[in-house]
C-alpha cells in the first residue's frame, strides 16, 4: 500500500467524504455485485490507490458505504419526526409517501443487496444488523404510545409496521406494482387508527 496521501491542498477528511459520497451514487445506481475496487474506481474517476488510502480494502470501503447508508435513513426520519403529526398513522403516511419515490429505488435496492449478505454472514456487512430493527422500534413505538396503545402493543405494533414496510418496498422493487402496495400501506394504516381508537390495551 502506497504511504502518498491525498493533495495537500484537499484535507483527508473531505477527500474521504467525497469518495464515500460517490461511491454511494454508482452502488445505488448499479448495486454491489462483485465489483472491484478497480472498476469502482474507474467508474467513479479516482484511483485504486486513492480508496486503498481511505478504506484499506473494498470490504473496508463497503462497510463505510453501510454505515453512511444508516446515517442518512436515521437523519431523514429524525427530520420528518420533527414536523407536526396529528397521529401515528399521518406520520406512518408521509414516511410512506417519501419512501416510495421512484429516485430512491436504486437506494433501497442497495440496502436490501447488502441487508442480504449481512444475512448470509459476509463480515463487512455486519454493521448493518446492528440496530436494524431495534433503533426504529423507539421512536416508532413512541408515536403509537402517544396515539393510546398501550406500551407492549404499541412496540409488538411498530415492529409489525417496520416488517410491512420493509416488504412493501421489497414488493414494489420486485412487481412495480405502485398501486397495489399503495393500498396494502393504506389498510395497514388504516387499522393503526382503529386499533388506537379503540385504546388496545396490553393482555392482563
Amino acid at each position: 500500500m502506497s504511504s502518498q496521501g491525498p493533495p495537500s491542498d484537499s484535507p483527508p477528511d473531505s477527500a474521504r467524504q467525497r469518495l464515500l459520497g460517490d461511491v454511494i451514487a454508482h452502488l445505488t445506481a448499479h448495486g454491489i455485485g462483485d465489483v472491484s475496487l478497480r472498476q469502482l474506481a474507474t467508474a467513479i474517476g479516482t484511483s485504486h490507490r486513492m480508496l486503498i488510502y481511505h478504506f484499506g480494502s473494498r470490504d473496508g470501503l463497503l462497510v463505510e458505504v453501510v454505515r453512511a447508508m444508516e446515517e442518512q435513513q436515521r437523519a431523514a426520519f429524525a427530520e420528518m419526526r420533527r414536523e407536526p403529526a396529528t397521529s401515528a398513522a399521518e406520520l406512518g403516511r408521509r414516511m410512506w409517501r417519501q419512501l416510495r419515490q421512484p429516485e430512491l429505488a436504486p437506494f433501497e435496492r442497495l440496502f436490501f443487496e447488502i441487508y442480504t449478505q449481512a444475512l448470509q454472514g459476509r463480515a463487512y456487512a455486519q454493521p448493518l444488523l446492528d440496530g436494524v430493527v431495534d433503533d426504529w422500534l423507539g421512536p416508532m413505538t413512541d408515536f403509537l404510545t402517544r396515539d393510546g396503545l398501550e406500551p407492549t402493543a404499541a412496540r409488538a405494533q411498530a415492529r409489525l409496521s417496520l416488517a410491512a414496510t420493509r416488504g412493501l418496498l421489497l414488493d414494489l422493487l420486485a412487481t412495480g406494482d405502485q398501486e397495489g402496495v399503495d393500498q396494502a400501506m393504506e389498510h395497514m394504516l388504516t387499522l393503526f387508527t382503529h386499533l388506537t381508537r379503540s385504546g388496545d390495551r396490553e393482555p392482563r
